[in-house]
């Protein structure tokens, strides 16, 4: 605690005053978009007379490969506008012609990996907020929103564009509505952030309109100006957009079980709509909506007491993401630190939290795989007065399972398996000194309807409230950077609800040796968090200073994901950079440092030191390794809620290797060696080799392989009252070898920059071998004792082992562990057909194929009988058609 404590003082008294900053350390460079008189045919063309008399943006710098250097190629980039939209026209010329155009068709927002231009609008003009709009030679849109603070490719703005390619290069013409932007409320004339990027692919150049060098921060702050644009109004305020959904799901299961359909057809129809309240408000909402996903989630493994994280792909909570964010992880190097997340979305909508099956005559049950949404609405957007505000809203009904008893006369009962449950969040922020300091301010609240359910009553909390304050801030010509959030958290409910939090692995108040007791009675939990980082932002050499902390009580585990609290992190790195190309590197850097964290009991929970190395040699290559050293540390989790042990330091060694990413084939190789200081071994290879046959078709394979050991894989608790130092337990282990392989497959063919078909298939085979069962000699201690060898007897039995911890002429009663080997076998894919056959129109057609084999009781991987049965075995195919259709009101 002292130590963190000094550290913040120290931040706090290096951030120096709110002075006022130099915005833009040199001269924007400014464009004047012009009134367009007649119109303009989106032909990419650029044949009309606006485009010979609007003056040109020009004079580009290397960004890539020679610093600051004149771009080698030039271009010119023009702008008009109307009532309506914005016009950019840009004519890109090639010393080479056409034959110099490097042009590849992939999907809407995927990796051109070829020639583009990039347009960045900061429509607000507050240094902060980004509207992005890139385009490829081939017309392949990519689009992002950075208004919120991040950025957003969810976003998907109906605009159009056209390109064109001749012997002079290629042109690029686009036409975006104001109404799919967001800028100030005002008639007069605006003045817009502007920047301008083109990559020759050819020549691997990349240069800028508005130049920053790399050994600075840059963004919005260092933007040109666009000047000249008078909006009076702009129609089409608002967008509606219905769906239908049919879905065919071929499922296998149990024919005993009456509740099994393996042919099950179902629909579903809803609507999403968008309304532009002010031209900087948007009211976004939805009736019945569709949050099926068409991308599965990947097949993993879990052994640990966490659950799997797995990122939100649902559109309505993607969108608009950054304006919900109080502050993350923003570190040079942090291996082992959980940043301050306020918000997880899919938490919204989760599977049902209760049990369905009650007692032992509880058989069958139908239970929905999530829960119903019934709607949810956010208004996103910011103010004239520079406040930025995100609020969202989701209401999800009370779902129930049927279940089928096993008494004479199959009785069938009703389980409430999830409550009606409100779901809001809130931020605003408020930027001020011209962008330069940030203050945010978020709330979160879960309210649980759980009258006249006492067995949810038990298992949920009724309410969960979390509200946090944040800042970032820049200063001496935004050289250094200072960041830091503090939220508090309170969770209500009944006193066995709250227990099962306590007891959850996120806290494990029940450990027996710990300062904060376990309190059965409390109906209530409170706790702060806070995270502050402050560091050199640009220059040469960089460095960062950061905490990171949690109190026993933190949880906001009901809105976001939480892992662990009872922490006090602190780390430092430098980074060195050299970025001026030499004759054997393009570029270089490294990072060096050191962290550590400490529970609230003053326990040493983790120590490291770390040096990593980057270098680009002359061939574009990417080369970089890292070497990270753990020392031996106390560990209050690996019991799951028992006395703190010691666990063994460890070393990891990994190098990566990626050819250049232009070419038609590129290789990337990265490879891991573990090995504890109690003698375990672990080591993975992963390889993606990416082929470009066409310009149009991609292939991605992406094999892996590992090894993995360790003698701490936590088995079981057995209650001894015997076992006196461990406070009447025995918590067993096992040394495990796991050993799994996987080979990731995407094909992507893209028709048109608005028709791909895209295929994924995982397949996974795991195995886990147990083995030498163990305790701890004492808490606190590393020495583990293996029963058989170093203390009592182990005997395999036909149900797995049976274990006598101290003899059989020892008091204290023996126990059985069943077997533990396990192999899976998964097999997961989809085919996905998009097109986008009107703009901000699309039909889907998806194909859904997964099969899981999990119940094989050996340790081992059988390669050939393993990899035949992935294809033969049980799958579940789903077929969906979903059809939606823009409308602009």
């Amino acid at each position: 605690m002292p130590r963190t404590i000094v550290l913040l003082v120290v931040l706090g008294s290096t951030a120096g005053p709110l002075a006022a900053q130099n915005i833009h350390p040199t001269t924007p460079p400014v464009a004047r978009a012009v009134p367009l008189q007649g119109e303009i045919r989106i032909d990419g063309r650029l044949d009309e007379s606006v485009w010979q008399s609007a003056p040109a943006a020009s004079d580009f710098r290397q960004n890539q490969p020679h610093e600051g250097q004149p771009a080698t190629q030039r271009t010119e980039v023009r702008f008009a506008y109307d009532g309506a939209a914005i016009y950019v026209g840009a004519r890109m010329y090639d010393d080479s012609g056409s034959r110099g155009v490097r042009t590849r068709l992939v999907r809407r927002d995927g990796d051109p990996s070829s020639d583009y231009v990039q347009v960045i609008f900061d429509t607000y003009h507050d240094h902060i907020g980004r509207l992005f709009f890139l385009v490829n030679p081939s017309g392949v849109k990519n689009d992002a929103n950075g208004l919120g603070g991040g950025g957003d490719d969810s976003w998907d703005p109906v605009w159009e564009v056209q390109t064109a390619i001749d012997s002079l290069g290629w042109t690029a013409e686009m036409r975006i509505p104001f109404a799919q932007m967001r800028y100030p409320s005002t008639t007069a004339e605006q003045t817009w952030g502007l920047q301008i990027w083109r990559q020759e692919n050819r020549l691997n150049e990349l240069s800028q309109w508005a130049f920053w060098g790399l050994q600075e921060q840059g963004g919005p702050p260092r933007f040109g100006h666009l000047q000249g644009l008078v909006i009076t109004s702009a129609p089409g305020r608002a967008e509606v957009l219905p769906y239908v959904v049919g879905r065919s799901a071929n499922v296998p299961g149990n024919a005993a079980d009456p509740f099994y359909d393996p042919h099950a057809l179902d629909g579903r129809v809803g609507v999403d709509a968008r309304v532009l309240l002010t031209s900087n408000l948007t009211l976004n909402a939805t009736v019945n909506p569709d949050f099926g996903q068409v991308e599965v989630d990947p097949a993993v493994v879990n052994l640990s007491d966490f659950e799997t994280f797995l990122d939100e792909r649902r559109p309505f909570f993607v969108e608009g993401a950054g304006y919900f964010g109080l502050g993350g992880l923003n570190c040079f190097f942090c291996s082992n630190v959980s940043p301050l997340s306020m918000l997880d979305t899919r938490r919204i909508g989760r599977a049902p939290q209760l049990s369905a099956l009650r007692d032992s005559l509880d058989q069958y049950a139908e239970v929905r795989q999530n829960t119903t949404i019934l709607g949810a609405a956010k208004l996103t957007g910011r103010t004239p007065t520079g406040w930025s505000i995100g609020v969202l809203d989701a209401v999800t009904r009370r779902e129930w399972a049927t279940v089928q008893r096993s008494d004479s006369a199959l009785t069938r009962r009703r389980y409430s398996v999830e409550p009606f449950t409100n779901y809001f969040v809130g931020r605003v922020a408020k930027d001020l000194r011209g962008g330069a300091t940030v203050i945010k301010a978020m709330g979160t609240s879960v309210y649980r309807n759980l009258a006249g359910d006492p067995f949810a009553a038990a298992n949920l909390s009724r309410r969960s409230e979390a509200f946090g304050l944040g800042t970032e801030m820049w200063f001496s010509n935004r050289n250094y950077q200072l960041m830091a959030q503090v939220a508090g958290t309170q969770v209500t409910g009944d006193a066995a609800a709250i227990l099962k939090i306590q007891t959850s692995p996120q806290h494990y108040f029940q450990r027996p040796d710990r300062g904060t007791a376990l309190d059965s009675t409390r109906t209530s939990l409170r706790g702060l968090g806070g995270y502050a980082r402050f560091a050199r932002v640009q220059g040469r050499v960089l460095w960062e200073v950061s905490t990171n902390i949690r109190t026993p009580g933190f949880d906001n585990n009901d809105m976001a994901f939480l892992q662990r609290t009872d922490f006090i992190y602190m780390g430092s790195n430098v980074f060195p950079q050299w970025t001026t190309p030499t004759k054997w590197y393009r570029q270089m850097f490294a990072i060096a440092g050191g962290q550590q964290q400490y529970n609230f009991d003053g326990d040493l929970t983790d120590r490291q030191v770390q040096l990593f190395g980057y270098i680009q040699p002359l061939n574009y290559w990417n080369i970089q390794s890292f070497w990270i050293h753990r020392t031996d540390v106390f560990d209050d989790r690996l019991t799951r809620g028992g006395p703190v042990v010691r666990r063994a330091g460890i070393d990891v060694w990994n190098a990566e290797v990626e050819t250049d990413s232009r070419k038609n084939i590129v290789l990337e190789v990265s490879g891991q060696l573990v090995h504890s200081r109690d003698g375990y071994w672990s080591r993975s290879v992963n390889t993606s080799v990416n082929l470009r046959p066409a310009s149009n078709v991609q292939l991605t394979l992406g094999p892996s392989l590992s090894h993995n050991e360790t003698g701490t894989q936590y088995v079981r608790t057995v209650t001894d009252s015997f076992a006196t130092a461990f406070y009447g337990k025995r918590y067993v282990f096992a040394q495990v070898a796991f050993n799994e392989i996987s080979m990731d497959t995407r094909l992507n063919v893209t028709f048109s920059p608005t028709l791909t078909l895209e295929l994924f298939m995982q397949p996974l085979i795991s195995s886990g071998d147990f083995s030498r069962f163990r305790e701890f000699a004492a808490p606190r201690s590393l020495r583990k004792l293996v029963y058989g060898v170093d203390v009592g007897t182990s005997t395999p039995v036909a149900a797995g082992d049976s274990i006598d911890p101290d003899g059989s002429s020892g008091p204290a009663p023996g126990f059985v562990i069943g077997n533990r080997d396990f192999t899976v076998r998964s097999l997961r894919g989809n085919a996905v057909l998009r097109w986008e056959y009107r703009p901000g129109s699309t039909l889907f057609l998806v194909w859904t194929r997964s099969s899981r084999i999990s119940d094989l009781p050996r340790g081992r991987i059988a390669f050939g009988d393993d990899f035949s049965d992935l294809f033969q075995g049980p799958s579940e195919n789903v077929f969906l058609i979903k059809v939606n259709y823009w409308l602009g009101l």
